[in-house]
């Protein structure tokens, strides 16, 4: 049966909007017809939501919008209207992309579209935000779908800012290392170089090499920059499309250690929506499109697309999983165990909460590793730089004793 999105008045002169069923658009308008309804407008369904699973480009601040979705449950607790709510909150936001955009939300429900509708014709949603939106819609507890919603978005921001953080001192510590390498290689080694010239001496082939390294780099070291900036932009335009991006994923799943790690990291993010959505009374076929849709990686995605193909033609979830032999066969046999006793959403949780403290142990003890790794190249560099510019000097000062 084809979705249709209704707006109708009952016989009180209360206005409704609704998700229906129905074969037709006239089916439903009888059916509603019958019942005592006067209808204001019926349209279909998918337009809004295929509008939402569109890829923009655009992004939204996350936590300004987590903000947003308190105050807007508040407000909705306190027994306002949507629309007067989403007037009180557009006005009302420090972020003006979020506000310009909750705007158009509240002009759409002005014109009669479904809450839903309105956030998924504004193309810069999360789908997962959009179905839970539906969700609300449906069951009529719009504030409690949005309660779990902020509770996801509270707990993916958690471990996104507790694997930031354990990035960052890494990080200072590559680019302050890189930096001195330059430092060396650009400025120091060609000024000796100009020394060893004026005194005509004789140079080790260590010397030599290092010489012919460093006056190189001097010369191109802004083309070599340029064109290391260059190369960064490129990488980061193609692997945005969808090609570059499923050849991206698949080398880091060939990556030693930091493939595992990041394989359970898109599984926790996908346990932790999928879970979401079905405790939200979203459909396991609708909340599994949905939650391939929330993923970064391109094979994921697809491993996904063939799961809804095989769960519509009557497989289990776990068995659709299990034959794409990609996802860890942990998390296979607890949805597996889920689906069994029929606690799925449950489940699903269970899942995300170990990998996601999985994934956070193995990062800190990979990081763990990183900064004496980086220290003993830097310290082996150096020492390699030292001993060739001064290996002349020491042969100079033989030869004067001799």
């Amino acid at each position: 049966m084809a979705e249709w999105s209704l707006k109708y008045a009952d016989a009180r002169g209360e206005i409704h909007q609704q998700v229906a069923e129905a074969e037709s658009e006239r089916e439903l308008r009888e059916r509603f017809t019958e019942q005592g309804f006067l209808i204001y407008s019926i349209r279909p369904r998918n337009e809004g939501v295929a509008q939402s699973l569109r890829p923009s480009g655009k992004k939204l601040n996350v936590e300004k919008f987590l903000i947003f979705n308190q105050q807007f449950v508040t407000l909705v607790r306190a027994g306002l209207p949507i629309l007067k709510s989403l007037e009180l909150l557009a006005d009302r936001l420090t972020d003006p992309k979020l506000s310009r955009y909750i705007q158009g939300v509240r002009q759409e429900v002005k014109n009669g579209a479904l809450l839903s509708d309105a956030f998924a014709r504004q193309g810069v949603f999360p789908p997962i935000y959009v179905t839970s939106v539906l969700a609300g819609e449906r069951s009529g507890s719009l504030a409690d779908v949005l309660d779990r919603f902020i509770t996801y978005q509270k707990l993916s921001l958690s471990v996104r800012r507790k694997l930031l953080t354990s990035l960052l001192y890494p990080a200072v510590l590559v680019v302050l290392a890189f930096g001195l390498i330059v430092f060396l290689v650009t400025y120091v080694v060609p000024n000796f170089a100009t020394l060893y010239s004026s005194m005509q001496a004789t140079l080790p082939a260590p010397t030599q090499f290092l010489i012919a390294l460093g006056t190189t780099a001097r010369n191109y070291v802004l083309v070599g920059f340029g064109a290391f900036i260059a190369g960064i932009i490129a990488f980061r335009v193609w692997s945005k499309t969808p090609s570059g991006s499923e050849r991206v994923d698949r080398v880091l799943m060939r990556v030693p250690l930091v493939g595992e790690v990041w394989l359970k990291y898109q599984v926790a993010q996908f346990s932790r929506v999928l879970g979401t959505l079905l405790i939200g009374g979203i459909p396991l076929l609708q909340a599994l499109e949905t939650a391939a849709d929330s993923l970064g990686t391109q094979v994921l995605k697809r491993v996904l697309e063939k799961a809804v193909k095989t769960v519509r033609e009557g497989q289990s979830l776990s068995q659709s999983l299990r034959a794409a032999k990609i996802f860890p066969s942990l998390a296979v046999d607890m949805i597996e165990v889920g689906e069994s006793t029929g606690a799925l959403p449950a489940m699903l949780s269970s899942v995300a909460e170990f990998y996601e403290d999985d994934v956070s142990t193995r990062v800190m003890a990979m990081l763990s590793l990183v900064e004496p790794a980086i220290m003993i190249c830097m310290g082996v560099f150096v020492a390699f730089v030292l001993v060739s510019l001064y290996l002349p000097i020491f042969s100079l000062a033989d030869s004067f004793h001799g």
